[in-house]
Parts: structure tokens; C-alpha cells; sequence
């Protein structure tokens, strides 16, 4: 694999930093600005928001630019709203410089995989996603419980500016290790892209993503209380567990991106099955605080199998022009992890116990398997079609030539 994945992978470990550690800094913050801890818990909805609203929208303005610039500007967006956070005098400049550290968020990752999947060959290109998104299933085991530490012992400003300088480091390793010709601007243009997220395949492999992803976060949402409250955990372990998720989300990646380029539609397959039945037993692993442990690491390996499929599934089907695509499936998560978590909100507040939301979570894994079922069928008809009719929508624009490398 070329190291100019390391690049990738680099700047999506800060993101994945930034985006996760507000959730253990929500105490420091709320004490420090004098708010509440509802209050600050809209910081992580702000950079969620500007996730979905900055992945479609920078994924546009940037589609006639070589990727390899996209890549260092989108990272300076990201240094500076993190830099931002760090000076923001109070809770609504922090609430905005949140925002803006978000919009490059989907939009990296989107361009990102793209670029990825063009370093590579044609059957490497699954596991050429999964190296990038490891830097993001890495955050959850380093980078979330150290700047965690680094904010409760330096003050939760420190944290930020540290995540800065991770955005710095990125920049320079997609300068340095990227080859311009490595990350040309897209041959198809924005016209190119914005026709190609016109193709039904490309909004039902979407669909996926929100409904399967959607499934996680229904039950991951909600594990602190599940972990505190059934299996008898105390809260200072949470911090240790949640590092448990990572590894599991890491193997997950790993695996699922080997499998995926032998088999993209089974491993996509495989990994909503394997969510189905580890959510229907977290009741079960949850009485003891040995199987509740097991039970977050299977969670994070069912869950990130699926990762590198559903990404390289919406790139194919917007071959045509896939930055835009691959750039709205990152917003396509987050909605993902919002409507997740109000779905499994909604099965504890009606009474059905600290696990239900992984009940719920089991349900809706039965249905992103629907979809892929019904996804698979379009795909299936396509192809069946005479060669004149098949990719209608791929058909209107070359696809972008993309300099491949072992």
C-alpha cells in the first residue's frame, strides 16, 4: 500500500479527535463557560451539523480543483476552527468555531476515499479505504482518551489547540507524500458530479449507510447507562470500554476492507447480519461485566465491516463523478448517528429498559439489510439492461482517469 495513505489516515485520526472528544469534555466545558450540560451538549450537535451541511457543499465548490489542494484547504479549515475553539471567549463564539471545524469533516473523507481508491489497483481499492478510515477507528483508542486526559488536567482549550496541531501535521503529510498527479482535479467537473448523485443506486447505497449506521448509534449512543446500569459498571471504567469500541471498530475496518475486495456486496451483507445479532444479544451480554465488555468490542467489529463497503459502493455507483457522492455519504453517517440516537432515545423513554435502544438498533439493521436487498435488485436490473442502457447516468461523463499504483 502507497504511503501516501499514511496522509490520509493521519488527517482523519484528528478528525476523529475532534469530533468524538467534546463528549468527555462536556463537564469542563459547561463549569468553565458557566453553562449547562444540555447546553454544552449542543456543541456536538453544532459540528454534526456542519458535517452534513459542509460535506455536500465543499464536496461541490471544490469539484473542479486538483483533489491534492481540496485535501491541504480542508485542512486548514479544520486547524483553524479547532484553533478557534481553543480561543473562543464564550459559549456562542464556541458553538460557531464547533460548526466550522466540522464542514471539512465529510468532505475529507469524501475526497479523501477518492483520491485512496486512485493510489491503488483495481482490487486493492476497498482496503485502501479501510487504511484511511483506520485513522479514524485509531481516535477512538488514542487520540479520544488523550485529549480527554490533556483537557481535564491542561483545561479543555489546550485540547483543541493540540488537535490544531494534528491538522498541521496532516497538511504537511498531504503535501509532502501526495504527488500532485496522484490528486488531479476531476475530469467530470461539477456538472459531472451533481449528474451522477442524480443515479437511484447512488441514494439507495445512501440509504444504507443512514439506515445500517443508523443502527449503531441507536445502541451506542446509550452505552454509558447500559454499561453503569446493567452490567454494573462505574462510570470511571467507561473511559477504558469505550477504548474497547475502538479496537473493535478498528479490527472491524481492517477485516472489512480485505473482505470487501473480494466480495463488496457479501461483506456488506455479512457485516448488517452480524449487527442484527450482536444487538439482539446485548440484553444477554450485559448481565455480566466480562460479556458487556465482549459485547462493545463486537459491536465496533460489526459495525466498521460495513465501512469501507458502503463508501466504495456509493463511489462506484457515482462513477462518473464520485467526490460529490463519496462526500455526501459522510453526511449520510451523521444522519446516520442523529436519527440513531433519537430512535434509541425513544425505546428508553417509553420503558423499555436501559437495552432497549439495542433492540431498536437490531431493528433498524434488519432494515438496512432491506434496502441493500432492494439496492442489489436495481443494481442487478441495471445490469441486465442492453449495454446502451446500462449507466444511463455514467454515460453523460467521463469518468475521471485516476493514476494507479500497487
Amino acid at each position: 500500500m502507497p504511503l501516501a495513505l499514511l496522509a490520509l489516515a493521519v488527517g482523519a485520526f484528528g478528525l476523529g479527535t475532534t469530533e468524538f472528544v467534546m463528549m468527555g469534555l462536556l463537564p469542563d466545558v459547561a463549569d468553565d463557560l458557566h453553562i449547562s450540560i444540555p447546553a454544552a451538549g449542543h456543541l456536538v450537535s453544532a459540528y454534526a451539523l456542519g458535517v452534513v451541511i459542509g460535506a455536500p457543499l465543499l464536496a461541490a465548490l471544490t469539484a473542479r480543483l486538483p483533489r491534492r489542494r481540496v485535501l491541504i484547504s480542508l485542512m486548514a479549515l479544520f486547524v483553524a476552527g479547532n484553533a478557534l475553539s481553543a480561543l473562543a471567549p464564550g459559549y456562542d463564539s464556541l458553538l460557531a468555531a464547533r460548526f466550522l471545524s466540522g464542514l471539512p469533516h465529510g468532505a475529507f473523507f469524501g475526497v479523501g476515499a477518492v483520491v485512496a481508491t486512485g493510489l491503488v489497483a483495481p482490487e486493492r481499492k476497498a482496503r485502501s479505504v479501510s487504511l484511511m478510515f483506520m485513522g479514524l477507528t485509531v481516535a477512538n483508542i488514542a487520540g479520544v482518551p488523550v485529549a480527554t486526559l490533556m483537557g481535564q488536567h491542561l483545561g479543555w482549550r489546550a485540547t483543541f489547540l493540540g488537535v490544531s496541531l494534528i491538522g498541521v501535521a496532516a497538511m504537511a503529510a498531504v503535501f509532502f507524500l501526495i504527488h500532485p498527479t496522484h490528486a488531479p482535479a476531476p475530469a467530470s467537473g461539477l456538472r459531472g458530479e451533481i449528474t451522477a448523485l442524480r443515479s437511484l443506486p447512488v441514494w439507495l447505497a445512501l440509504a444504507t449507510t443512514v439506515v445500517g449506521f443508523g443502527a449503531l448509534f441507536s445502541a451506542y449512543s446509550y452505552i454509558t447507562p447500559m454499561l453503569t446500569g446493567a452490567a454494573g459498571y462505574a462510570g470511571s471504567d467507561v473511559t477504558l470500554l469505550l477504548a474497547l469500541f475502538g479496537v473493535g471498530a478498528t479490527i472491524g475496518n481492517l477485516v472489512g476492507g480485505r473482505l470487501a475486495d473480494h466480495a463488496m456486496r457479501g461483506t456488506l451483507f455479512g457485516g448488517l447480519a452480524s449487527m442484527v445479532a450482536v444487538l439482539l444479544l446485548f440484553p444477554v451480554l450485559m448481565r455480566t461485566e466480562w460479556s458487556a465488555a465482549l459485547a462493545v468490542v463486537l459491536l465496533g467489529v460489526a459495525a466498521f465491516v460495513t465501512g469501507s463497503p458502503l463508501q466504495l459502493m456509493v463511489m462506484e455507483r457515482a462513477s462518473a463523478g464520485p467526490s460529490l457522492a463519496s462526500s455526501a455519504n459522510q453526511a449520510a453517517f451523521n444522519l446516520a448517528n442523529a436519527g440513531g440516537a433519537w430512535i434509541g432515545g425513544v425505546a428508553l423513554a417509553a420503558g423499555f429498559g436501559v437495552t432497549s435502544p439495542a433492540i431498536a438498533g437490531a431493528a433498524l439493521a434488519v432494515l438496512g439489510l432491506g434496502v441493500a436487498s432492494v439496492a442489489y435488485a436495481v443494481d442487478r436490473r441495471q445490469d441486465a439492461l442492453p449495454t446502451g442502457h446500462v449507466r444511463v447516468v455514467a454515460s453523460h461523463v467521463p469518468a475521471p482517469a485516476e493514476a494507479v499504483h500497487s
